[in-house]
């Protein structure tokens, strides 16, 4: 599978088929509540099934097949370890920086999981912005919780299907910020078989790739 391909599958699965009941989910709580988006569950694959990308492709919907022209992402520029990309699922724009793990590690050790990513998306049409998202390569555990550690702090997590989002929304703001000046930042979760995962993400060029998306997301 193409880095293209993978990207398109991403953008289908946590924006297009999560993004209109995870912004529903928001508007309707008050500051401070858990984000939900009603995402198809990954399952942990044996080791002879993991494939690079296979993360890429929880349960694809027909009407996500059917968008998949008008979503392709496409690149805007690479700064570091993160990626510039837009789409345009269901003829709305989205912008979002995209980065892989530069480490990872299971409990036990070397346990087989999909390729993780992190997000940092836009979607003006429904004003979300610099919203923080992990796709972790994995089923989590049912009711568990995770957490984002950056800049000395850790943040709490709310864990659904085989995504990741902040538990307390009134700290998002804060927590991309400290994204913007620190090196690095570290999630942590459990998965649905009671393995636990520590993934580290290079922050290196984040904040560039957020400046150009918010210029880029004005249009």
């Amino acid at each position: 599978m193409s880095v293209r391909q993978i990207l398109t599958s991403l953008v289908l699965s946590a924006l297009l088929c999560g993004a209109s009941s995870l912004a529903q989910a928001q508007s309707a709580a008050p500051k401070g509540a858990t984000k939900d988006a009603a995402k198809p569950a990954a399952t942990e694959k044996p080791a002879a099934a993991a494939k690079p990308g296979a993360a890429a492709k929880p349960a694809a919907k027909p009407e996500a097949a059917a968008a998949a022209g008008g979503a392709e992402p496409t690149l805007i520029g690479q700064f570091g370890t993160w990626g510039a990309y837009t789409a345009t699922p269901n003829g709305k724009k989205v912008c979002f920086a995209l980065a892989k793990p530069s480490s990872s590690k299971t409990n036990p050790p070397n346990r087989p999981r999909d390729p993780a990513y992190a997000f940092v998306s836009t979607r003006p049409a429904e004003k979300v912005t610099n919203e923080v998202s992990i796709m972790i390569g994995y089923a989590l555990k049912p009711g568990s919780e995770s957490s984002l550690e950056v800049g000395g702090a850790s943040y709490a997590m709310y864990t659904q299907g085989d995504g990741l989002w902040i538990k307390n929304a009134a700290e998002e703001e804060r927590m991309v910020d400290a994204m913007r000046k620190a090196a690095d930042v570290t999630v942590k979760g459990v998965s649905a078989k009671g393995t636990e995962t520590t993934d580290t993400f290079s922050l290196k060029g984040l904040s560039q790739a957020l400046d150009r998306l918010a210029q880029d997301c004005r249009r």
